[in-house]
């Protein structure tokens, strides 16, 4: 029969194991929104990934918020602490061995009265110097059993502190030590350094250092497994050692290398740390033993706490480089040490979501390296602003569905095979009838073919030929109309690329020059610092987009911030002046009229508020029949957008 259980109990808290594993996965469309904004301002995929990590998602810390943690958490170390605890501890025994002797002194009525006052008088004239009074005591005969014993901790408590200095928990490990046990210490400094040694000549070998941690393991909890992990422990913690006496004031190295003299009662525990001192730094020279700290606190730290605030200051300034430049080689165990589980919870989301946008096809490595964003990011990018766009345009009264209902063409209730390139809708129920007609009688799951598929016949609709003109002088980037522009033609792309196949659409940026770009080109366009707005090479190279199409109604849709201040000779060479020259705007017209011939629809949008520009397009939208549209940035989208449906209707 099985013992009675008794009733069991759960307990529940919040969860410290590591990254919440029912936390939402990283949002990827969140990140591509911003990383695409940051691409469009000019910045390469991989810094605008950078970029954002640093910043962090919304609602969660970037490792710019971590580095900052880490900085406060340096100035913090420096405020609040000082380097003279060991100094106050020794002279706090000393001056409680000197009032436990003279207590002794009054009592002592048998004390011979000339001895009496020798003693009150070598207690009278001590040096200032806590080191030099413990040095001139050190022969003295304490009357005061209470004055030996606070004495003799001083030398104590000097051993000690030196040891962890060294050795991180030595100062517990060794209250109330006995001799043998400071003797086996010395054992082990002796067997260290002459380890030490032999590595530094090349002679010794992994017995040598097997034998020393079977002897001596036990002071060495980390448990290195070879001789160049207990090196690279032992020196990180030297240097920083080395570090500390170098943040003192001369006055308090020189007392503190006095007092350390007398550690143990003897020198002997001074010459063989400083023996290991040496090994270590000639063992490990590239560390850094030379530089100090400025400490400005009230609570005073011995050697040893001394020296493991030293590491954390280290350890903070690595952490800082490493968030500031190479997150991706970032010592998790080392953040969370100084910064707690939190911030190495953080940075733990922030790699998973770089590793996930690097490998969910959003982001694309090319030949050389770089990153580049996909087709993939880019459907999904325009797709987000074609959503935004027209969400914009059915706010208003009497707009177009964002669904672009009858985009092919108005239905005619027939239905046609399918042939390659159409983009009508499927007749579903033809088609599955027709699967099902050809596997009839047979064992086989039903399955459908290219064969099967019937679509809907719509009326034949008019084929447009778009040109989308932006303007990409430096004022657009200056003015912050970068990256709208950008948006306006990423949304429009994807329109036409995804309801309207059977239009076509060139994308034609003008600066000093113009050139025809492919959405990618134009996307990743960083601004550049060059004065110039060339209208009347756009409008060339637009007119020969529309003479290769010369089956389709052309749409001239043009973006600008400014009159028209280049344009084109004969040679192949653009012509600046500001202000606009009677020339440029001449070739700038007689070209506009030459796409005018072809009946194209136009219509330009203004951006900024230029009395001269309104005035100018004004004059070329009533010389082509044309309209001037003046959008704030957060509608220009969905302007060129309506604009363009507005034309296909």
């Amino acid at each position: 029969m099985s013992a009675h259980l008794g009733p069991r109990f759960s307990r529940y808290g919040r969860y410290s194991g590591g990254p919440d594993p029912l936390a939402p996965p990283a949002d990827l469309r969140q990140a591509l929104d911003e990383i695409a904004q940051d691409i469009m301002a000019g910045y390469s995929p991989e810094q605008a990934l950078r970029e954002y990590l640093r910043r962090g998602a919304r609602g969660q810390e970037g490792f710019d918020d971590l580095a900052r943690r880490a900085m406060e958490r340096r100035r913090e170390l420096l405020s609040k602490n000082n380097l003279g605890g060991t100094l106050k501890e020794a002279k706090k025994l000393l001056d409680a061995a000197l009032r436990a002797e003279r207590a002794q002194l009054a009592r002592d009525i048998d004390l011979d009265d000339t001895d009496r006052a020798f003693r009150e008088m070598t207690l009278e004239n001590l040096p200032q110097s806590t080191a030099a009074a413990v040095a001139e005591l050190n022969t003295y005969d304490w009357q005061s059993t209470e004055a030996r014993q606070n004495f003799e901790e001083i030398k104590d408590l000097l051993g000690r502190e030196m040891l962890d200095q060294q050795f991180a928990g030595m100062k517990q490990a060794l209250e109330g030590a006995t001799p043998e046990d400071k003797a086996e210490i010395a054992q082990m400094l002796k067997d260290l350094n002459e380890l030490l040694a032999k590595h530094r000549a090349g002679t010794d070998t992994p017995a040598d250092f097997a034998d020393f941690m079977a002897r001596h393991g036990q002071n060495f909890p980390e448990n290195p497994r070879d001789i160049k992990e207990l090196i690279d422990l032992l020196a990180a913690r030297s240097a920083a050692a080395q570090r500390m006496l170098n943040s003192m004031s001369a006055e308090q190295r020189q007392e503190l290398m006095e007092l350390s003299a007398q550690a143990f009662g003897s020198t002997e525990l001074q010459e063989l740390l400083g023996d290991l001192a040496g090994n270590l730094e000639g063992l490990r020279p590239e560390l850094d033993w030379n530089s100090s700290e400025d400490f400005s606190g009230e609570q005073g730290m011995g050697l040893g706490d001394g020296t493991g605030v030293m590491q954390d200051l280290a350890e903070l300034d690595n952490l800082t480089d490493q968030l500031n430049h190479d997150y991706t080689d970032l010592d998790l165990d080392a953040l969370r040490r100084q910064l707690g589980d939190d911030a190495a919870i953080s940075a733990e989301l922030l790699a998973k979501l770089d590793r996930a946008m690097r490998e969910s096809g959003l982001l694309r490595k090319q030949a050389d390296g770089s990153l580049k964003l996909s087709p993939q990011a880019m459907r999904r990018l325009g797709k987000t602003l074609l959503d935004d766009a027209t969400s914009h345009l059915s706010s208003r009264s009497g707009s177009r569905d964002s669904r672009f209902a009858g985009a092919g063409g108005e239905q005619t209730g027939a239905s046609r095979s399918y042939e390659f390139g159409d983009t009508q809708p499927w007749d579903v129920t033809r088609t599955i009838n027709n699967a099902l007609q050809r596997t009839a009688g047979s064992n086989d799951p039903l399955k459908i073919t290219a064969a099967d598929i019937e679509v809907v016949e719509t009326e034949v609709r008019t084929q447009h030929a778009v040109a989308l003109l932006v303007d990409t002088s430096y004022s657009m980037a200056a003015e912050g109309r970068w990256v709208p522009m950008k948006q306006t033609a990423l949304a429009l792309h994807h329109l036409i690329s995804t309801r309207f196949r059977g239009d076509e659409l060139a994308l034609i940026s003008f600066g000093r020059y113009a050139q025809s770009m492919d959405i990618e080109e134009l996307t990743g366009l960083p601004p550049v610092h060059e004065q110039g707005t060339n209208l009347h090479h756009a409008l060339l190279l637009a007119e020969r987009f529309f003479a290769r199409n010369s089956h389709m109604q052309p749409t001239l849709l043009i973006v600008t911030d400014g009159e028209p201040t280049a344009h084109l000779e004969p040679n192949g060479e653009a012509w600046f002046n500001w202000p606009t020259t009677p020339e440029t705007l001449s070739k700038t017209v007689l070209q506009l009229d030459k796409i005018a011939k072809r009946s194209a629809h136009s219509t330009f949008f203004r951006l900024g508020y230029d009395q001269g520009l309104e005035h100018f397009l004004n004059q070329l939208a009533n010389r082509v029949g044309g309209t001037v549209s003046a959008p704030d940035l957060d509608g220009l989208g969905s302007a060129v957008v309506g604009e363009y449906l507005r034309y296909r209707d």
